[in-house]
């Protein structure tokens, strides 16, 4: 067992015992724990009979007394039941009274009082309906004198305070106090699935589930039925256990010495009690939870169960430097997940470590590291693992030196550019227009079965953003500038900062209108967590999201050019978006700002031109050869596909630096000399700059050459300063005619 998994971790039971005495307040501590119908954690709905007071917790939205009632009524219709049956519970209804005319007493039997029965079985048992025509006198009570219960109308039976069956029902209880016993009818009974029990457990376990209980209120995130909390009750019951904390949380989640609850909805309980005892035993915050083998953190603020393990790290001074490393990485507002692939690293190099005999940081030198690094080429990692291990382990060297953790790293433990391994350009993703033509279809949009998921698509196509920020867009993220053009304000949480973006008025309509579905709602965003979030202070989580993205591409019958069915993320669009700009000639300062990069680079990783875009501008440029004449190519003859390949094979292959080789590459260049005495040279007017660079160099060659006599190399470069003033000249005419033509119109 892992430090993980230490059931408790020393906590002493004196110490929690008192920290559960001081933490739950008084009405969890009654007994049982009962809470009123519109509770909004352990209540319900009330039922839909009128001025019942109970809870519905049937889908017919009845309260078990009228659902029982309902069923033996032979299920007629739900409304017309409610509508028309008696709101009062079956302890609340009269009693039975004696079919005798004038008699005021309850029913004993054969539907009449005990006197009345006593009268006609000494007249012989004839027809009783017929002798109820003309009964015998009997002894009636004081007049006004009727049953001690409040709702009881029937008159006392013989000197005692209730009715028969009132008095029977009292003799049966132990005959106890007559006016307790009287009260008890009056309070609203409670079935026992509506009451939390805990008298059965042990005085610390009681405890620990009525702070478990009160937290589980306090959160406010998911309902909990009081017949959850009673199967794990019976469930702790069965174990004999005197504490939570007596077994690890996966342990219990097992139930490896008895069976656990089937309810998945009580196991998750069960979790959530025990992490809840856990977390109040050892204390929430830095100051408790940094000298801890393993860091819990949920108990530093942070979402969900994860933790960060140290004990696999052998080496003490390692852990403590480990330590201070993630924690500076986690204030600094890194994610979780990215602090824990530090970790990782860490733990591999730690058993680098380990293997080799290096005992302290100062044994932690250039030539430790090019060991290392050979150790991890030897492992066969790929290339992205192996720079995640050489990546992390340098910055957590780099935070050593940057902070002065520690003075006795060596100066040369560190890692070289030429460490690392090569990074491959990653291919832009953008999805085809075939299959985002199949999904912007409104038919497809049309088969989301939520509209706020149909919503969230919408804003991820046409605005670019990243999952996670269309999520967390808050309820007020419409704004609009002096002309009234809406923009959609969101928190860029990778940039960490606000950012803008424009939208159209449709997409507006959409959001207003998905304002206004949640405008009983105070959550201050606007795709709130449909599940476990009663005070919507919780957006919707990017897993929910992409299985109903994957549920709804399935409904679609969405599929590629091979028919096969599509497989996407969300994170797609946003590349598809960027390429779509590109494509339309946005230029990309623009889509820069659109999907709020820090850098062009990184749009230009995200948005690439695209084949179709580069050859309608090649198609439009003018293309000279090294004589100055133009080079016509058809856009629509029937060579050019073939033309073009052959274009896009010289960009590719035989690029250079102020044109295109227009050789087929299958042939070699006969010419040693530059490219601009090569009669397959073509070049066209976004290359003028270079070439007036390279007539200037050209010129000094020639001028340097001729003051030294050197006059085969004139004659070369002549040549070269000929065909450059012929093709600056075609190249610069075509400009002024085109700048002549634009002030014309």
């Amino acid at each position: 067992m892992n430090a993980a998994n230490q059931p408790g971790e020393g906590v002493g039971r004196p110490v929690l015992l008192a920290k559960l005495l001081a933490a739950v307040r008084p009405e969890f501590r009654a007994e049982p724990l009962t809470f009123a119908v519109d509770d909004a954690v352990f209540g319900g709905t009330a039922c839909s009979v009128r001025c019942c007071a109970r809870t519905a917790r049937s889908s017919t939205g009845l309260c078990p007394g009228h659902h029982t009632r309902w069923l033996g009524a032979g299920r007629p219709e739900v409304t017309e039941f409610a509508a028309s049956t008696d709101p009062r519970w079956q302890r609340e209804l009269p009693n039975g009274g004696c079919r005798a005319a004038g008699c005021g007493y309850g029913v004993a039997r054969s539907g009449v009082c005990q006197l009345h029965f006593q009268r006609w079985t000494r007249s012989g048992e004839g027809d009783l309906t017929a002798w109820l025509g003309n009964p015998l006198p009997i002894k009636a009570p004081v007049k006004g004198a009727t049953c001690r219960i409040s709702n009881c109308e029937l008159w006392p039976q013989a000197q005692l305070a209730f009715c028969h069956s009132h008095a029977n029902s009292w003799r049966g209880a132990g005959r106890g106090d007559v006016e307790a016993f009287a009260r008890s009818f009056s309070e609203i009974a409670l079935p026992a699935d509506e009451s939390i029990p805990l008298g059965q457990l042990g005085t610390q376990l009681r405890l620990e589930m009525q702070y478990a209980l009160q937290c589980r209120h306090d959160d406010r995130t998911a309902k909990t039925s009081p017949a959850i909390v009673n199967r794990v009750v019976r469930f702790l019951i069965a174990t004999q256990t005197s504490s939570l904390l007596d077994r690890p949380e996966d342990t219990w989640r097992a139930g490896s010495d008895h069976p656990a609850p089937r309810d998945p909805s009580a196991r998750a309980l069960l979790s959530f009690a025990r992490r809840k005892v856990d977390d109040l035993a050892h204390g929430c915050g830095w100051e408790g939870e940094y000298p801890r083998p393993v860091w819990r953190l949920r108990r530093l603020g942070f979402e969900g169960n994860e933790t960060l393990v140290f004990d696999v790290i052998s080496q003490p001074w390692l852990v403590e430097l480990a330590k201070r490393w993630l924690r500076w990485r986690l204030s600094t507002g890194l994610h979780p997940t990215t602090v824990r692939r530090g970790l990782g690293a860490l733990n591999r190099f730690s058993e680098f470590c380990q293997r080799i005999g290096v005992t302290a940081l100062n044994g932690i030198d250039r030539d430790v590291l090019e060991r290392y690094l050979a150790d991890l080429r030897a492992d066969g990692h790929d290339p992205q693992r192996y720079g995640v291990y050489i990546g992390q382990l340098n910055a957590f060297l780099q935070a050593i030196r940057q902070h002065r953790w520690d003075d006795t790293l060596p100066t040369s433990a560190l890692f070289f550019t030429a460490d690392f391994p090569k990074r491959s350009e990653a291919l832009p993703r953008a999805l085809a227009e075939q299959v985002m033509t199949q999904i912007e279809d409104p038919e497809a949009l049309a088969r989301w079965t939520n509209p706020a998921y149909r919503l969230v698509t919408l804003i991820l196509i046409r605005c670019g953003l990243r999952v996670t920020d269309a999520l967390r867009l808050p309820a007020d993220c419409l704004v609009t500038d002096a002309d009234g053009a809406p923009y959609l304000r969101y928190d860029n949480h990778k940039m960490k900062r606000q950012a803008l973006v424009p939208i159209d008025e449709e997409l507006q309509a959409l959001i207003i209108t998905e304002r206004a579905n949640n405008a009983s709602s105070s959550s201050p965003w606007l795709f709130p967590r449909p599940t476990k979030n009663l005070d919507g202070q919780l957006p919707t989580a990017s897993s929910t999201y992409r299985l109903a993205l994957y549920r709804w591409l399935a409904r679609c019958e969405v599929r590629d050019a091979h028919g096969l069915p599509v497989r996407l993320t969300p994170h797609q669009w946003r590349h598809t978006l960027g390429t779509r700009l590109i494509n339309r000639d946005v230029p990309q300062e623009v889509v820069r700002r659109i999907l709020d990069h820090d850098s062009p680079q990184m749009t230009a990783h995200y948005a690439r031109l695209h084949d179709s875009t580069v050859r309608r501008h090649w198609e439009a440029a003018r293309k000279v050869d090294i004589a100055g004449h133009a080079v016509v190519m058809d856009p629509g003859g029937p060579l050019a596909e073939a033309a073009w390949a052959k274009q896009r094979l010289g960009r590719a292959t035989q690029a250079l630096p102020n044109g295109f080789c227009g050789l087929p590459v299958q042939k070699t260049c006969p010419h040693a000399n530059a490219c601009l005495t090569c009669p397959m040279f073509i070049t066209t007017a976004e290359f003028l700059p270079q070439h007036r660079d390279h007539q200037r160099q050209v010129i000094e060659i020639i001028t340097a050459a001729e003051a030294r006599g050197q006059t085969r190399l004139v004659e070369m470069n002549q040549h070269v300063a000929r065909n450059l003033d012929t093709i600056i000249t075609a190249l610069q005419s075509d400009i002024d005619n085109q700048d002549t033509a634009a002030d014309a119109c």
